[in-house]
């Protein structure tokens, strides 16, 4: 039969356990690592959100696609529905022009633009700029290859038909009235004088010859 002292005594052991430093130690570094683990949990699940924006699944001429013919439009595909308002797509030549023309179409997830003739042969570029369902920017571009030069740069080489008017030939000016030259002779005046003076003379000499 076991003394009260003793049951006591076994009684009273677990109240000196609970209030053991270490335990409270362990306690502490327990629920630590469990908090740890949940801002774990949570940053991964943060970071998956951000991955799981727009991205972009295919396009029309595929990236690094070379093609002897020249597209009429380009198109990109995207993994959700895409905003033909909030979209902007771009198509640069190898001579730096760009080739885009109107306004950007969506269908879904796919977004498109009809392209001018091409130029040269050379590496085109597709610069996309969407934006994502949860109001995030999406930015990238893709390439292809013009193996030959398209129709623009054909247009381009050919040169244009004149459409100034002729320049008509001057008329004929009437030839001016010729101008007398100076024969550099002798002026007459002295023998008009000469001749009035001797039949002057000769006059007086008569009347004076029938006087006497």
């Amino acid at each position: 039969m076991s003394s009260p002292i003793g049951r006591h005594a076994v009684r009273a052991a677990p109240t000196h356990v609970a209030g053991d430093p270490i335990l409270r130690t362990r306690s502490r570094l327990l629920r630590a690592t469990a908090i740890t683990l949940l801002c774990g949990v949570a940053l991964l699940i943060g970071v998956g959100t951000a991955a799981a924006h727009t991205q972009l699944i295919g396009s029309d001429p595929a990236d690094g696609a070379s093609l002897d013919t020249a597209p009429t439009s380009v198109s990109l595909e995207f993994n959700e529905a895409m905003q033909p308002q909030f979209s902007t797509l771009t198509l640069i030549g190898p001579d730096g022009t760009a080739y885009q023309s109107g306004e950007v179409l969506a269908d879904g997830g796919v977004v498109s633009i009809a392209v001018s003739p091409l130029g040269p042969a050379g590496r085109y570029e597709i610069g996309y700029r969407v934006i994502s369902q949860d109001g995030h920017p999406v930015t990238g571009s893709v390439a292809f290859t013009l193996t030959a030069p398209g129709p623009g740069a054909v247009a381009a080489t050919t040169p244009p038909a004149s459409t100034a008017p002729a320049t008509p030939a001057p008329a004929e000016q009437p030839a001016a009235a010729p101008v007398p030259e100076d024969e550099g002779g002798a002026p007459v005046w002295p023998w008009v004088v000469g001749a009035v003076v001797l039949v002057g003379g000769g006059v007086g000499a008569a009347m004076r010859l029938g006087r006497g």
